[in-house]
This record gives C-alpha cells, structure tokens and sequence, in this order.
C-alpha cells in the first residue's frame, strides 16, 4: 500500500502547488502577497466569531502568524534589493538576460 499526499478532496499532490519564478523580488513580493491575503481571511472570521473566545482566540494566534511571516518576508526583500546592482534596482531574470539570441 502507498501513502501519497493528497488534499482533503482526495487530489494527489503535485509540483505544481510550488509557486516560483525563479526570480527571487517577484517570488517574495508574491509570497508577501499570499500572507496578507491569509490575514485578510482571518480578519473577515474574526467579525463573524467575535463572541466566541474558543474560536476567535485560535484565529487571532494564525492572524498574527501572517502579520510576521509578512514582516519576515518583507526583511527578505528589503536585504535582497539592497544587495542588488543599483544601476539595476529592479534586478533581471539571469535565465532570460544571459542567454544568447536576446536583445540586450
């Protein structure tokens, strides 16, 4: 018998659950993205649970994981765009740019 992941509706786990670009400013602007999408989810059950502290305590604790996950992620990109060339703040896809054939 095999034991594969799969999620609660029996799909079977793919790669493909692995947002990535490969280019590190997109792939942490997207993962700060996703954090605060999270905390915006929580925010909208809190309103709906807010008289039941065995609910809303447990909620609160995963909104507060998203607000420091962003903030960890957003340290992350701030080191990354300070270490970056400043003549190319915004960085470049070195798979694109380094090939040969493309205009530069």
């Amino acid at each position: 018998m095999w034991i594969i992941p799969s999620t609660a509706g029996g799909v079977p786990f793919t790669a493909t659950e692995f947002q990535s670009t490969g280019n590190i400013i997109t792939d942490l602007t997207e993962d700060m993205a996703a954090e605060q999408k999270a905390r915006t989810t929580y925010d909208n059950i809190l309103r709906l649970v807010r008289d039941d502290p065995d609910v809303a305590e447990p909620i609160k604790f995963l909104r507060m994981r998203e607000v420091v996950h962003f903030q960890r992620f957003g340290e992350a990109l701030r080191t990354v765009q300070d270490h970056l060339d400043s003549k190319n703040f915004y960085a470049f896809n070195p798979g694109f740019d380094c090939c040969e054939g493309n205009a530069k």
